[in-house]
């Protein structure tokens, strides 16, 4: 069965079930559980969970707790939103089980997952760690295939068996990574409502070769190496104005339908911070609750934050609603602009922002001063995972945003 018949399958399954049953059955049980995405050919990504009184559920990850308030339970099935992506829980529960599928509908995917009540360990363990990995590698994902290869710097901590951290990329971080040590096998997951990843490497003193599963829908191999004096190129480097260029120029429409530009009075005289995102990035999300932050604190002086929305829903209405759910989540108090429906591809976001050398990652920030010439370009976010550069990225961001507004 196809990935489409599929999911229509279990969309139809459960919209017979909301609809036909009358009487709820006994809510899941309170505590802890244990949470495994299936992600075919014999891999598991595991993380964990607590189900809490009034149907309250929290994902785990390393030191971050994703809170996943939206659950509605008709009869023995259940659904469990994001309170920001679009992924959603679809299954059938009971007081110590929770069956189904995490389906992401624009993107047609299907995950199978099972959740179990009960204190479970991210990962199961079988010897004493062989190894101890805390500290800074160097890496490259997809070392063998040009099109595909790119750098990476991890980042981690070890405590007995157990590790945390990251991998930074000259685009962003895959966010709180936490597993295991077992013997010389290295494990880690994080699921952050949108994206599920799973990384399994053998590791010794000063190397590791593993693969990295995104879901069921992709893998790489990667290498690494101990080097704890290595960095990745400097952020603000990778994109830039295309020769001729001192400016940018767009326009596009807000959710309400008004068209918004450079040119319009609330950007005259300002500093402009622009951002490039998706609703449906967690780097974007970090990014978006950093900026609401600043902005809510800087709103006195001459500074505006406008994002453009490159979005993956198929049709302009699902966009909106993408939108309109990231911004009350967060209460963003800034415009948020539709730029694109139907995909995040790059090449096309090129074709919107053509002044660009390429647009190499979503988030990216365009620093521009009070005459609208652009100053700065920043590739990626460095997010609360990252520990040391998220806190080098904002001194130096509000460092330099004051610098503008000073002139």
């Amino acid at each position: 069965m196809s990935h489409f018949k599929r999911a229509f399958f279990v969309l139809s399954i459960i919209s017979i079930l909301l609809t036909s049953c009358s009487e709820s059955a006994k809510a899941p049980r309170i505590g802890e559980w244990h949470v495994i995405l299936d992600l075919g050919a014999g891999k598991e990504l595991p993380f964990t969970m607590e189900y809490r009184a009034n149907d309250q559920i929290v994902f785990f990850n390393a030191d971050e707790a994703i809170e996943m308030s939206d659950v509605v339970r008709t009869g023995d099935s259940i659904l469990i939103l994001h309170p920001v992506f679009e992924g959603v829980f679809k299954g059938i529960y009971t007081e110590e089980t929770i069956t189904g599928d995490f389906i992401k509908p624009s993107l047609d995917r299907i995950v199978p997952f099972r959740m179990n009540f009960g204190t479970a360990e991210r990962f199961e363990t079988n010897a004493s760690p062989a190894q101890d990995v805390s500290g800074n590698w160097e890496t490259v994902f997809s070392p063998n295939t040009v099109e595909d290869r790119y750098i990476a710097k991890g980042i981690f901590k070890q405590k007995e068996s157990r590790v945390t951290g990251t991998f930074r990329t000259t685009t962003g971080d895959y966010r709180y990574l936490d597993g295991v040590v077992d013997g010389d096998s290295l494990k880690l997951s994080t699921f952050d409502g949108a994206h599920a990843f799973l990384f399994e490497a053998r590791v010794s003193d000063s190397t590791m070769t593993g693969v990295f599963y995104s879901g069921n829908h992709w893998k790489e191999p990667f290498e690494a190496k101990r080097n704890e004096h290595y960095e990745l190129p400097k952020a603000d480097s990778l994109t830039f104005l295309k020769e001729g260029y001192e400016r940018i120029a767009f326009s596009f429409p807000d959710t309400d339908g008004n068209m918004v530009s450079l040119t319009d009075n609330v950007f005259k005289d300002k500093v402009v911070i622009v951002q490039i995102m998706g609703t449906w990035c967690p780097n974007c999300l970090d990014e978006s609750k950093y900026y609401t932050a600043f902005y809510n604190a800087n709103m006195e002086k001459d500074i505006a934050i406008v994002a453009l929305a490159f979005e993956y829903a198929k049709t302009e209405e699902k966009a909106i609603e993408a939108i309109n759910k990231l911004r009350k989540a967060l209460d963003i108090p800034y415009p948020i602009l539709l730029a694109q429906i139907g995909g995040g591809s790059k090449v096309k976001a090129n074709e919107k922002l053509p002044m660009l050398n390429h647009v190499l990652s979503y988030p990216t920030t365009i620093f521009i001063d009070k005459k609208g010439k652009v100053r700065k370009i920043h590739t990626g976010f460095n997010g609360p995972a990252t520990g040391e550069k998220y806190t080098e990225f904002v001194n130096e961001f509000e460092s330099f945003v004051t610098e503008l507004e000073a002139e």
